[in-house]
């Protein structure tokens, strides 16, 4: 689906470009990860000139940044919906958002190795930071809510979901996964190896 700022030939509309290229990075992120991703490529998809891209982000670091804040924003979003669908459980409010997480990653493209990426880290971008650390906020919170410990344990418990939700998603992506078809499917697995996670944390 086309992002607001492009028309259904997926070029931009006039005076649009920013957040254009912001969305087609979020396209191309889908269908190629990290390793695949350029500015160049990004233009191409746009129909604009390779040097386009750079009157409005000096270089491809710059572009990743607003596209992951854009993700950490987009992600603490969809997990709140996912949260407030899940009822009034505090085990089942916190891994819920391991099949949101998969979801998101599944067809936007960016998870928390965007988000997180060390190239990204030297900018010191505070709109990104700011994102991140509401992000981690946000689960460690309902980590706490589900389990009573302290805030490293619950840490550690956030990093052990995240891993795992991670780790289902693209393996999703390469194909590793052939008898499950759909990414709800994998959702469905990445919660459940949530709900395996909470078990073995300790009821404060």
């Amino acid at each position: 689906m086309p992002g607001k700022a492009q028309n259904q030939h997926g070029r931009y509309h006039h005076g649009e470009l920013r957040p254009a290229l912001i969305e087609a990075s979020f396209g191309l992120l889908a269908e190629s990860g990290l390793a695949g991703f350029s500015v160049a490529q990004v233009a191409r998809r746009l129909g604009v000139s390779t040097a386009a891209p750079y009157r409005h982000f000096p270089d491809r670091d710059h572009l990743m940044v607003a596209v992951a804040t854009q993700a950490a924003i987009e992600l603490a979003e969809q997990f709140g919906r996912a949260v407030a669908g899940a009822g009034s459980d505090p085990a089942e409010r916190f891994v819920v958002t391991a099949g949101a997480y998969v979801r998101f990653v599944g067809t936007r493209g960016a998870g928390f190795d965007v988000i997180f990426a060390g190239d990204l880290g030297r900018l010191q971008n505070a709109a990104l930071i700011d994102a991140g650390r509401r992000l981690m906020d946000l689960l460690r919170e309902l980590a706490e809510q589900a389990t009573g410990q302290d805030h490293g344990t619950c840490l550690t418990l956030v990093g052990q979901h995240l891993v795992a939700a991670h780790g289902y998603v693209r393996l999703y992506a390469d194909g590793f996964f052939r008898n499950q078809e759909t990414i709800d499917e994998i959702a469905d697995l990445a919660v459940s190896a949530s709900r395996t996670l909470l078990r073995g944390t300790p009821a404060g």
